[in-house]
């Protein structure tokens, strides 16, 4: 009976939120309330989500502190001459272009949330894709594909919530995943030189000066086929002249209507960069060598950015506002999860899941099941939310892995393989903005990157198995 009331639980939560009718958060917290109702159980709710909570705390405090230190270094400048110098790299060649499009929105991934990096990305890159007519649906791929990468960040969400459903410590998830992560990051690099070739090949190199001019004397023709039409639309924005002077060139980010990272933003801390660029370094180096919890780093360093950086009260508290909606979507999310976990584990109905499982699991396939993970987790975190699978399924599967020998932590860090094709996923809010800002069509975007998403994925896993990590 557990059995079936666990996956009916898991199901309805499933359901709901594909379908929209509840936000993750309400539904994290009001199915299972009903479902432990339902078991007869419902006199310990309250212990099932203190338990949850208790355990769940490091974890919410990492992501609200993440969020905050890594949006303030955006917003003082430290990531302005990286977009600088990635739009002076390409010039108009697009095989640089898209090279330079991974590795921003690689960079720019670092501070965990997939819209902030697909905004910033966009903002930058579009205008050299519309200026040398390149295919927008390589831009929108290839940055899908690198954020997707580096979302398994232990802030970018995935990791966290592995973390989360599994009570594990995420630098114990994260950290030995790295090389093989780094290995996926060099494959999305590499097919981007390759689809930078095909671009090159069908376009041919220009020098952005060029590319002003030929645009300028389609819009001469424009105008005077239109007899005049030739208004807003058809004039070059941001003021150029189409001279060749460089000033455009100078401010490929303009235009369009687009300002990415406004050079002019009152946050602006020119004078502190090289403080900010070590305080980064020193944060992120002490989370790989595990020097103090990832909780404690970060609010260490979301404490002394926020200080140095904003030293007046009234600046700290605006910069604090201007981040506070991730912050609370993130951490709500968490809380909420506790109830759901809690639940879960505290009637007993993972249990009973687990052990249907493992007798239904072929006995040659029980000692492999970190692959068998690593394998599902491609399919199912496109099919379904990070919230569903990673709170609904990986329970589950963690613990049919126990029995089999193989450890919770073995399990987590193959769930995280599906992450490059799961951030163009139709679940995944971030993507509409992609594909909204570049105005790409959602259907030619996906069928351009699930195969490479895909691809991209099962080299992570392949690497992961070559390492020994997974």
């Amino acid at each position: 009976m557990l059995t079936i009331l666990g996956f009916t639980m898991i199901a309805t939560f499933l359901v709901l939120i594909m379908l929209k009718k509840m936000s993750p958060i309400a539904a994290l917290v009001l199915i299972p309330a009903l479902f432990c109702v339902f078991v007869g159980k419902g006199a310990k709710l309250g212990d099932y989500v203190i338990d949850g909570v208790t355990s769940l705390a490091p974890t919410a405090a990492m992501l609200m502190f993440a969020i905050v230190y890594f949006g303030v270094m955006i917003d003082v400048g430290l990531f302005d001459p990286i977009v600088k110098g990635i739009l002076r790299f390409c010039k108009a060649d697009p095989l640089r272009i898209v090279v330079g499009t991974a590795l921003l929105a690689a960079i720019v991934s670092l501070d965990g949330d997939g819209s902030t990096t697909f905004m910033i990305t966009v903002s930058a890159m579009y205008p050299l894709y519309k200026r040398l007519k390149m295919s927008l649906v390589v831009m929108t791929g290839v940055a899908a594909m690198a954020n997707g990468v580096m979302n398994t960040l232990p802030w970018g969400g995935p990791t966290a919530r592995a973390a989360t459903a599994l009570k594990l410590d995420a630098s114990d998830i994260f950290v030995p995943m790295i090389p093989a992560l780094a290995v996926g990051l060099v494959f999305v690099i590499a097919l981007a030189y390759v689809l930078g070739r095909r671009e090159r090949k069908r376009l041919g190199v220009l020098t952005l000066d060029e590319a002003l001019v030929e645009e300028k004397e389609r819009e001469t023709e424009t105008v005077l086929v239109g007899a005049g039409a030739g208004s807003g639309e058809s004039a070059v924005r941001g003021g150029g002249t189409g001279t060749g002077s460089g000033t455009e060139a100078d401010r490929p980010a303009e235009d369009d209507g687009f300002q990415g990272l406004d050079p002019h933003r009152e946050t602006l801390r020119p004078r502190l960069y090289w403080f900010n660029a070590l305080l980064t370094v020193a944060l992120l180096t002490s989370m790989i060598m595990e020097w103090l919890p990832i909780p404690v780093l970060f609010l260490l360093g979301a404490a002394l950015a926020l200080t140095v950086n904003f030293p007046h009260m009234p600046a700290q508290k605006a910069r604090l506002a201007a981040h506070a909606e991730n912050v609370l979507n993130v951490s709500g999310m968490v809380f909420a999860a506790a109830v759901f976990t809690g639940v879960l584990q505290g009637t007993g109905m993972v249990d009973h899941m687990a052990t249907w499982l493992v007798d239904n699991i072929p006995d040659g396939m029980g000692p492999h099941l970190a692959l068998v993970t690593g394998v599902l987790s491609i399919p199912l975190t496109y099919f379904m939310s990070n919230d569903g699978f990673y709170f609904g399924i990986l329970p589950v599967l963690a613990e049919a892995g126990q029995a089999h020998g193989v450890s919770s932590v073995e399990i987590a860090r193959a769930s995280i393989i599906g992450q490059p094709l799961h951030m163009s996923s139709p679940l995944v809010p971030a993507v509409y903005v992609l594909v909204g800002m570049a105005k790409v069509e959602f259907g030619d975007h996906t069928r351009f990157v699930v195969k490479w998403a895909a691809l991209t994925s099962l080299v992570v896993l392949g690497a992961g198995i070559l390492f020994g990590i997974i």
